[in-house]
């Protein structure tokens, strides 16, 4: 391990609990975030999967386009100061901004950006799903992604889409950002594109430069005073790795954090309470959701699936563990959309989950396993859904574990039954979650589409995924809803692999003298313009 730079330590020291004192302040041009950084493995975009990683691209790198926070079916300029769909709509062009520069003074050029999304296709990791769900390949990645100039991007699209989709991703997926090529490729070895380097560096444009990453403990960023919008009024963003939510509030109370994520329902309800913190919510797209394997003889079974489904204490999770996390939700489109469907009205009902499992051949219950994430509320989902099974007589060991263990078994397609969150994220379409959490066009264990939670549950539907791909090019916007709410249906009606429970809420917990951080549905939540009111 690497010693830490003094810079690193004595701002660590800075905010250390031992011999803090009482109402301490962090320092004016610093932000101090409070965090669990289990999930966090590498900052490389076109490998980095979870919320964490997602906010801290997005504030060390630029996309093309953004969306507003508020209104999230509104596109702003970023990089991309313009762009036009074609009359066909088969092809997106975008002129670029004149004049803007990588961290390593490295002009920023629409090669650059075209190199980034060609890049995240050869890799073919897990980012690279969602582009492989438009018909871009890495074979076709360099003819379908060009800049024929330094300031115009092309993208051609390799089949039929709506270009509005493609337009959201780049605006939501960190796959997106843009890499400084040059630096990237100065750090590759053995022909890996980078990816070894950008695990713990980064090559960006925004408006922070990484400076040390100490995983689980604490992460570092400081001000690029030549970022394009203009230097950001914080000299220096901290992250600090904490997963117990009393040691987040003693801190917040402290004074010696700023910002606090994942707290426990109790403490963000008693913080509420505090005159000198502010508590922050905002719904994203994704869902919490109980997903089974298809791949197991036990899941394979529609009946059993069904009766998990039965076996879920909906109203009770909602009501005493995801207050703060997450609403109740039972489809897999994300509410608010005007083509998601009224909730099924799924509940506990065990004596029908019993007849169930007899039909199937286990009028005994069997054993099985409950991956997990050792966070709230996940955990906290886990164990509820352990005991109702238990009522059926499952018996549901629960492990739990970080990221990669719980999503890298999934990713493997190797577990029975996981708890976990997922979806399109902000994508303002049915398309965004269908896509994720239902579609999956080649259940073939090489086809390897892992950021497709539906491949990885192996449950596979022709007659679903059919319908999505006719929805997604449907013209007409009332026959495209009626199609999304047929989708819902038949995966009401075959029993998908993944059941959503709630749908998420993101919680911040802040100092009330922090101005300008707005929490974003898409977890691009930007730090540029944050500064603290003294």
């Amino acid at each position: 391990m690497r010693k830490m730079p003094s810079v690193l330590a004595a701002c660590a020291l800075a905010v250390s609990l031992i011999g803090a004192p009482a109402l301490a302040k962090t320092p004016s041009d610093q932000l101090i975030i409070g965090m669990s950084m289990n999930n966090l493995l590498s900052l490389d975009p076109a490998g980095a999967t979870g919320n964490d990683v997602v906010e801290i691209n997005a504030n060390l790198y630029d996309s093309l386009v953004e969306l507003d926070p508020v209104n999230t079916y509104k596109v702003m300029p970023a990089l991309a100061e313009s762009w036009a769909i074609a009359d066909d709509k088969r092809s997106i062009t975008f002129k670029l901004r004149r004049g803007v520069k990588f961290h390593s003074g490295n002009p920023l050029t629409a090669q650059d950006a075209a190199w980034s999304l060609q890049r995240v296709l050869k890799l073919n990791l897990a980012l690279a799903s969602v582009w492989k769900g438009y018909g871009f390949t890495a074979q076709n990645a360099e003819t379908s992604i060009q800049a024929p100039d330094a300031q115009t991007l092309v993208i051609r699209l390799p089949e039929a889409t709506d270009p509005k989709l493609v337009i959201y991703t780049l605006a939501t997926s960190v796959s997106a950002v843009v890499l400084d090529s040059k630096k990237v490729m100065a750090n590759e070895k053995d022909g890996d594109l980078g990816r070894t380097w950008l695990t713990t560096n980064e090559a960006g444009s925004g408006p922070f430069v990484f400076n040390e990453w100490r995983q689980k403990d604490v992460l570092m960023m400081t001000r690029f005073d030549g970022y394009w919008r203009g230097a950001p009024k914080l000299r220096r963003v901290l992250l600090r790795h904490m997963t117990e939510s009393q040691t987040l509030r003693l801190m917040l109370e402290r004074g010696d954090i700023d910002v606090a994520n994942g707290m426990s329902v109790p403490d963000v309800e008693a913080m509420k309470k505090n005159p000198a913190i502010v508590v922050e919510s905002v719904q994203r797209g994704n869902v919490y959701y109980v997903a089974m394997s298809v791949k197991d003889q036990k899941f394979a079974d529609k009946r059993v699936r069904q009766a998990i489904r039965s076996l879920i204490d909906y109203d009770g999770i909602n009501k005493t563990v995801m207050p703060n996390y997450g609403v109740f939700h039972q489809r897999p489109v994300a509410l608010g959309l005007p083509a998601t469907l009224p909730e099924p009205g799924y509940r506990l009902d065990v004596p029908a989950a019993k007849k169930l499992l007899a039909e199937a051949g286990f009028p005994n219950g069997f054993k099985t396993s409950i991956r997990v994430l050792s966070d709230p509320p996940f955990i906290n989902i886990a164990t509820s859904l352990q005991s109702t099974l238990a009522l059926a007589g499952i018996d549901a060991s629960v492990i739990p574990g970080t990221g990669n263990q719980v999503y890298g078994a999934m990713r493997d397609r190797s577990f029975e039954i996981i708890v976990g969150r997922g979806g399109g994220g902000a994508e303002p379409h049915p398309h965004s979650n269908l896509r994720s959490l239902v579609y999956n066009p080649d259940n073939r264990d090489e086809a390897k589409l892992t950021n497709f939670q539906g491949w990885r549950t192996s449950f596979i539907s022709p007659e679903i995924n059919a319908l999505i791909e006719k929805a997604e090019v449907e013209a007409d916007e009332k026959k495209q809803l009626a199609m999304y709410q047929d989708v819902q249906k038949l995966y009401d009606q075959q029993v998908g692999a993944i059941q959503p429970v709630s749908q998420m809420i993101d919680t911040v917990v802040l100092q009330k003298d922090i101005r300008n951080f707005r929490g974003h549905p898409a977890a691009t939540t930007h730090w540029r313009d944050v500064y603290k009111q003294r």
